[in-house]
């Protein structure tokens, strides 16, 4: 057991009337791992999720076992020595880095005596405390009930709590009660208005079609600062804080370029290793953003020693999504936080070397985007006879300033086309 005591984060605590959670995170070091090391990653990364949901690390857990007690994960006699060690640090959490079944959970917190979550629920927990928007919200509930439901033979007690503390925090306002048919309703309900909300950001979707404007899916794992790429691509002000899922519902924001062309960036939610499945069904139609679009900007932070891993688990997580096909711009970010840059940020084609706080390295990263884009515009005069007149909507949706006359002879129509669309208008033309 690896204790952390005083204030693991190194930050000055200010007196709260809200008790703070000290949480000792546990793991499992299983033989066959790719990387010995792998285990002890996945346990810091759960570590900094406790500080995202608002509490401290105040001990940790490593066991060697050949797999998990299907008891209590890690075994009787280490389940009592999580005891003693909870006891000694004052701990009133347990977080566990692998999902547990709900007698395990029961089992744990009988023998420990203290709450017990694994890392989907507090991945949820997290959720539910940054879902801004109605869809969030609604995913976040839609999420944890699945998970939940699956659990609700032999977690006993734990499936009747609620308070603030971290996993057992929720957007909505009804009680889970420990009744499979209640659940079941409500997730069907929840399913139904994700259904009516999914309509509507499919005819968001169509819109920006119809603009013929370059839709480009901000993506990467999660703290790897996709928006902060975004706050400096288009000049805006989204939330950017250092910590895992700061971003949670997707954005749009339009990128002008200087000829009038316009390019919508949407920043994601980030991934993570072991991301619930609950949770991908959940938000898929959120998700589905990054399936959508036209290019995929992939942000790795450069100052990871774990980024060409968290390459590969973005990678795959963009396979299962249907996106791995799209064209796809790599962008190591937080350059300025490194001397040597990783092997993966060689400069070649399509990978870009960039620090969203000094702004180095954006100008060719604007470019290659803009590369991307559908032809510049160009100023076109046309004269359209009458029996045209239903192309001037399709002008509006592929030009920019089209202002329109009508005369006894047809329609004098002025403004800028798009360059790749000339052809279709040559016929009418006025030189």
């Amino acid at each position: 057991m690896d204790i952390v005591k005083g204030n693991p984060e190194g930050k000055t605590m200010k007196e709260t009337t809200k008790p703070v959670d000290r949480a000792i995170v546990v793991g499992l070091d299983l033989p066959g791992a790719a990387d010995a090391e792998e285990a002890d990653r996945s346990l810091d990364e759960l570590a900094e999720l406790v500080r995202a949901a608002g509490g401290i690390v105040v001990g940790r857990m490593m066991q060697r076992k050949d797999s998990p007690d299907t008891a209590t994960y890690v075994g009787k006699g280490k389940a009592q020595e999580l005891k003693n060690a909870a006891d000694s640090l004052s701990a009133d959490l347990l977080v566990f880095d692998d999902e547990l079944s709900g007698s395990q959970i029961r089992n744990i917190e009988e023998i420990v005596g203290r709450r017990t979550i694994d890392r989907s629920m507090l991945i949820l927990d997290i959720f539910a405390l940054r879902a801004a928007s109605r869809e969030g919200k609604l995913q976040v509930e839609l999420a944890q009930l699945q998970y939940r439901k699956s659990r609700l033979v032999g977690m006993g007690v734990a499936m009747s709590r609620l308070g603030g503390g971290i996993g057992t925090r929720g957007p909505g306002e009804s009680k889970l009660e420990t009744d499979r048919r209640h659940i079941g309703r409500r997730i069907l309900a929840l399913k139904h208005e994700l259904e009516n909300v999914g309509d509507r950001r499919d005819r968001v979707r169509s819109r920006r079609r119809g603009g013929e404007a370059l839709v480009v899916a901000v993506a990467g794992y999660t703290n790897a600062g996709k928006s902060s790429i975004v706050n400096r691509l288009c000049g805006v002000d989204l939330f950017a804080e250092d910590m895992p899922f700061a971003t949670l519902d997707p954005t749009a924001r339009r990128m002008a370029l200087e000829d009038g062309r316009e390019i919508v960036l949407v920043d994601t939610v980030g991934f993570i290793r072991k991301l619930p499945h609950h949770l991908v069904d959940a938000f898929r139609s959120t998700l589905e953003e990054v399936a959508q679009a036209d290019v995929v900007v992939h942000v790795v932070d450069a100052s990871d020693p774990e980024s060409a891993r968290h390459m590969e688990i973005v990678g795959t997580l963009l396979s299962e999504l249907g996106a791995a096909a799209l064209p796809r711009l790599t962008v190591f970010n937080k350059s300025d936080k490194v001397d040597l840059l990783p092997a993966s940020a060689r400069r070649e084609r399509d990978t870009f070397v960039v620090s969203a706080r000094t702004g180095e390295g954006f100008e060719a990263l604007r470019k290659a985007i803009e590369a991307l884009a559908p032809g510049g515009l160009v100023p076109v005069h046309l004269q359209l006879p009458y029996d045209k007149a239903g192309m001037v909507d399709w002008l509006h949706g592929h030009g920019r300033n089209i202002r329109t006359t009508y005369g006894e002879n047809g329609i004098d129509v002025r403004g800028s086309l798009r360059e790749d669309c000339l052809p279709d208008v040559a016929p009418y033309r006025v030189e």
